[in-house]
């Protein structure tokens, strides 16, 4: 059973990255499971003083998600042409440790204006040794409210596409 990780790299409650990452996990190919991850908004605030020893149980728990994870899947929007705050800030956490080297990643789009936020987050984790897939899911959400979403993501070929991807990504995963 592959045990992938899903963040979305946004806190609003009515997010549609988080909506594309909760229906990834509900369209998840026989043998992977998908576990999203909900600690974004209480990781404390990055500070390298705080490693090792004094690591915070919140920024604890997120790395060793990743570590256990085989992949590593993020949805992420942009905000003034950049990666939000909250999800840098959880990578930041990831910097000095082994959890993201090597490991497979593949990033998912509610949005086709994140073009910025998109090549700044490759460039992040690509810079953090992560393994970037080449596959992308784009399912465009922007602006949709929450019914619209849930039934966009309901549509039978948005969910094909939701389980190609995840199936694409346990491919990726394979192969290494």
């Amino acid at each position: 059973m592959l045990n992938i990780l899903a963040i979305s790299g946004s806190l609003r409650a009515a997010s549609t990255n988080s909506a594309l990452i909760a229906a990834l996990a509900r369209n998840a190919p026989p043998g992977c499971r998908v576990t999203v991850y909900d600690g974004l908004g209480r990781l404390p605030i990055f500070n390298p003083d705080d490693e090792g020893e004094r690591t915070p149980l919140e920024a604890s728990a997120l790395i060793d998600a990743v570590t256990q994870a085989d992949g590593v899947i993020i949805s992420c929007p942009e905000y003034a042409h950049g990666v939000p705050g909250g999800l840098k800030n959880g990578l930041d956490w990831l910097v000095s440790r082994d959890a993201a080297v090597a490991k497979p990643a593949m990033l998912v789009h509610a949005s086709p204006r994140s073009l910025l936020a998109r090549a700044a987050l490759t460039e992040i984790m690509r810079t953090m040794s992560f393994s970037l897939c080449d596959d992308v899911l784009e399912i465009a959400l922007l602006g949709k409210k929450p019914p619209d979403v849930e039934a966009i993501l309901a549509e039978p070929e948005n969910r094909l596409a939701l389980h190609d991807a995840l199936a694409a990504f346990a491919g990726f995963i394979h192969s290494r």
